[in-house]
């Protein structure tokens, strides 16, 4: 069956004092939209259309990140719900097929979910989602007789009897388009906010006969995101959740609840994951790795057998090849480390290349950048990069070179050859003990001043 998501992204969020559209908020350092926009993209849709509306144009640019062929419309005016959908009219005048309307503050929605709502469609005209709470509070309630729904009410309407009733209503619905939007055009406002509300279809399509039904989904699908504190419990709710899959997958986590995953982060089975590590976005780490505690992630991709850290980062384009060794208080940066090549201590590798079971030694810099643009260094195979050595690029070090320790390259270094490049040594006789005493009476005379 053909379908076409709407996806809610209009509201301003007054709840989260913040500047930042509400959808734009990161969970799992990526916005909440991309969450629900990533679950409907799972169904592939002919269309995706998110409705914008406070800080449209922030809100686009993600969408244009997240989604190349999504379709961005706007809401000018904040004039409910029914109003939001009725944006996507003009973009669906054509289309024959489901509408499923998306929340981008309901991040935690399951694909399989929606394709029950989907099933659903084959035997009623429309389909609401609702939910089991734990607490109702103030919920509007979904009154069934049997598998039919038969109206909505919110909890200020409900009698104490309703109020009783735990099915409760997420918002979320699949309908055909064209019924969809020809309810929508008989919505009115005469409400207290005079907003247009999209759960009124529900009495429209009964009063001419539909057949409308409710989908049950887990309560934990339909958490919202309205405040900074629904914000970290969504967050916690991810990582959980995040954990015990890669659990599952056969990822070991030393210390589950210390590792900080994206919504993106790839890790294969027979990884080992010690605590108090973070994965940003754009990390991929296959089978068999060891990423060692307190480490740092993004943007890379870290291959078979590989071990990172302690207290390693790497940042985007870093890219380690089977058997690679990352050690403690390493940062590595668009740069490609090559199969069984070791950067164990203290050393910065940035804009270069490392040839096969090469070894650099602590304290090595790549000196890549001259204040206005970044320059490459290449090391070759099986090269030794003596400690300290700073690497002045554009500079290539040959296969089987070796760099003395403290050297400052500014040449190339040819195949095989030693390179050493450092001031000589001059020793003063006697000139530290004299240094020491001027320095000294320095400072005798500076704090007599002073006192």
């Amino acid at each position: 069956m053909s379908t076409a998501l709407i996806i809610l992204a209009a509201g301003k969020g007054t709840r989260m004092s913040s500047d930042l559209p509400k959808v734009l908020h990161p969970i799992a350092q990526a916005p909440m939209l991309a969450h629900a926009m990533m679950t409907g993209r799972a169904l592939e849709p002919d269309h995706t259309i998110v409705v914008a509306g406070h800080e449209a144009e922030a809100v686009r640019s993600a969408v244009e990140d997240i989604d190349e062929h999504a379709t961005v419309v706007l809401q000018t005016e904040q004039l409910g719900t029914a109003h939001a959908v009725d944006q996507a009219r003009a973009v669906l005048k054509d289309y024959d097929g489901d509408v499923v309307v998306l929340y981008g503050d309901t991040p935690f929605l399951q694909a399989d979910t929606i394709e029950r709502m989907i099933a659903a469609r084959t035997s009623a005209d429309l389909v609401i989602l609702g939910f089991e709470a734990a607490d109702p509070a103030r919920y509007g309630r979904l009154l069934m007789d049997g598998d039919s729904l038969e109206r909505i009410v919110e909890f200020k309407d409900a009698s104490d009897e309703e109020r009783e009733i735990t099915f409760c209503n997420s918002g979320l619905l699949a309908c055909d388009a064209k019924l969809l939007f020809d309810l929508i055009s008989k919505v009115g406002n005469a409400n207290a906010s005079s907003e247009y509300y999209l759960t009124d279809v529900v009495e429209l399509a009964r009063a001419e006969g539909r057949r409308v039904t409710a989908v049950a989904c887990d309560e934990s699908e339909t958490l919202g995101v309205n405040s900074r504190a629904d914000l970290a419990r969504a967050d916690a709710v991810f990582q959980s959740r995040a954990r015990a899959e890669l659990l599952e997958l056969g990822v070991t986590l030393m210390a589950p609840e210390t590792v900080y995953l994206s919504l993106d982060t790839i890790i294969g089975r027979d990884t080992v994951i010690e605590p108090n590590v973070v994965f940003g976005p754009g990390v991929t780490v296959e089978s068999g790795a060891l990423i060692r505690a307190f480490s740092h992630l993004e943007g890379c991709h870290v291959s078979r057998g590989a071990k990172v850290g302690p207290y390693a980062r790497l940042r985007l384009g870093a890219e380690l090849a089977e058997n690679t060794h990352v050690g403690n208080f390493v940062e590595i940066k668009n740069a490609e480390i090559a199969e069984g090549a070791k950067v164990n201590h203290l050393s910065y590798v940035g804009d270069a290349s490392v040839g096969k079971k090469t070894n650099i030694g602590a304290g090595t810099i790549t000196c890549n950048y001259d204040g206005i643009m970044k320059h490459h260094t290449e090391i070759g195979a099986n090269a030794f990069i003596g400690s300290n050595t700073l690497l002045v690029a554009p500079v290539k070090v040959g296969d089987d070179a070796m760099t003395a320790s403290g050297a400052v390259i500014t040449k190339d270094v040819e195949d095989g050859a030693l390179a050493i490049a450092r001031a000589p040594q001059v020793s003063k006789p006697g000139r530290a003990r004299k240094l020491m005493d001027l320095l000294r009476a320095k400072k005798k005379k500076r704090d007599e001043d002073a006192s």
